[in-house]
């Protein structure tokens, strides 16, 4: 049977259960895990159900799924797992976990006819993964060996790792991985050029000293905005878009990759590529949350993957936030902008969505210089669980001058069951159970790379 999502979530609701309710008919007979279902598991959900991964249980072998057949009829049914956010009418991306409908029909039948394990012949070779990562890394840099204290919370710390590259090195994924997923509340690893490296660290030594600073202050090892800071929900009606008075709204950076919540590793499409200089670091940004009740230690990574094809274009990231918004207690929905003007020709190739708790939706729209609009991306329902970097399928250019405007819902209601408090007024901070409204876009340069240099930076 198949699921029309049309006229109304009544008929969706009552079509599903019919499906749900349906005996097994003469199609339903033959449906086995081994010849049907396992391969649907094995190429969608088993990167992240297999064992001391981020999923609640493995789903690698029969006796793991069994149990679960239900629950996985109900989830892949309402369409809630695989999970996905992007809204599918807007654009079209190459890292789409979501079931056909076939696949779903699949497992909705074999589930009504008995979940039956069939013939072990039939079943395919399960997928490999390497312990702990999504990716087969060719370097993997680790921070030294840091113990997060007992009743540590919410605490950024910072770690320069040398590559050790004597030669420019081009990426074409990358993973970081925590050393203790109960303590690593998300981390960053941005590339620093060894020339900026001493710069760097001065700053960083300097981020939470803002006793002349007019609009954020630190607790401990974390950053607020101060309450009598302007406020500022539509960042697109001043000047820098969202960001502090005189600063602007974005900024770029080379980031390899991010550990958030439900976030797998970031592979760049064939031809585009991050580069590495020789004799860089990467800054390991670590944000803790230690809630054990012991002191646990901690050695995040970040895998890379060398570019063995010819890079053509090389890549970079804005982050485009809003740092002024003010979200009243108990506000259902809440709208915040941000605006970023592109200050070059860039080409779009992914983008990602990051707010925490009472995220609601988020939408981003091109203004382009002569005047005509587009929508780039939609998450029309957010969820902090399941932050991914959305892979274009097919990449565009966005001239230089194009303005970048995003549009943020917030639910600090009673509703929202994840919110921390609904009683609360809420202003940016880096805990989560404050808010950031931040949109992602990694773009890559039009002008081709110089293939001598390609050719340099690929060996290694």
């Amino acid at each position: 049977m198949r699921l029309y999502p049309v006229g109304g979530a009544l008929l969706w609701v009552f079509l599903a259960s019919l499906a749900l309710r349906a005996g097994p008919g003469e199609s339903e007979k033959d449906v086995t895990y081994s010849k049907d279902v396992a391969p649907i598991l094995f190429k969608s959900c088993a990167v992240c159900h297999h064992p001391n991964d981020i999923a609640p249980m493995s789903l690698m072998t029969y006796k793991e799924v069994r149990p679960w057949a239900a629950a996985i009829r109900e989830k892949v049914i309402g369409r809630t797992m695989p999970p996905w956010h992007a809204d599918p009418k807007v654009g079209e991306f190459t890292n789409d976990p979501r079931l056909s409908d076939a696949e779903i029909e699949t497992i909705r039948a074999w589930v009504n006819s008995g979940a039956k394990e069939g013939n072990a012949k039939d079943l395919p070779p399960s997928p490999v993964f390497q312990e702990g990562w999504h990716i087969k890394p060719d370097v993997i840099l680790s921070i030294p060996e840091y113990v997060a204290s007992e009743g540590t919370q919410d605490a950024y710390e910072f770690f320069f790792v040398p590559t050790n590259f004597t030669e420019d090195k081009w990426i074409q994924a990358a993973e970081v991985l925590p050393g203790d997923r109960r303590v690593v509340h998300h981390a960053d690893a941005i590339v620093v050029s060894g020339e900026k490296a001493t710069e760097t660290r001065e700053k960083i030594a300097k981020r939470f000293d803002f006793s002349a600073d007019s609009y954020l202050y630190s607790t401990g090892r974390v950053r607020h905005v101060k309450a009598n800071a302007p406020v500022v929900d539509d960042g697109c009606t001043m000047p820098e878009g969202g960001g502090f008075p005189d600063r602007s709204s974005g900024s770029e950076k080379i980031e390899p990759a991010i550990y958030l919540p439900g976030h797998l590793a970031e592979t760049r499409p064939h031809g585009y590529a991050l580069r590495i200089p020789a004799g860089a670091y990467v800054m390991f940004a670590i944000h803790y949350n230690n809630r054990v009740g012991a002191d646990v230690k901690d050695r995040t990574s970040l895998g890379l993957v060398f570019a063995t094809e010819p890079v053509k274009h090389e890549m970079a990231e804005y982050d485009v936030e809003n740092m002024l918004f003010q979200i009243p207690p108990n506000d259902p929905n809440h709208r915040v902008t941000s605006c970023y003007t592109l200050p070059k020709d860039g080409i779009a190739v992914a983008y990602t969505a990051h707010m925490h708790y009472r995220g609601k939706s988020m939408t981003t729209e091109a203004v382009y210089p002569d005047g005509h609009r587009q929508v780039l991306f939609n998450v029309p329902h957010y969820d902090f669980r399941w932050q991914e970097t959305y892979f274009l399928k097919h990449q565009f250019l966005l001239p230089k001058g194009t303005k970048l405007v995003t549009t943020a819902y917030f639910d600090n209601s009673p509703n929202n069951p994840l919110n921390p408090d609904p009683s609360k007024t809420i202003r940016f901070g880096e805990p989560s159970n404050e808010e950031m409204m931040s949109f992602w876009l990694h773009f890559a340069d039009p002008q081709p790379v110089d293939i001598k240099a390609t050719a340099a930076g690929a060996n290694h």
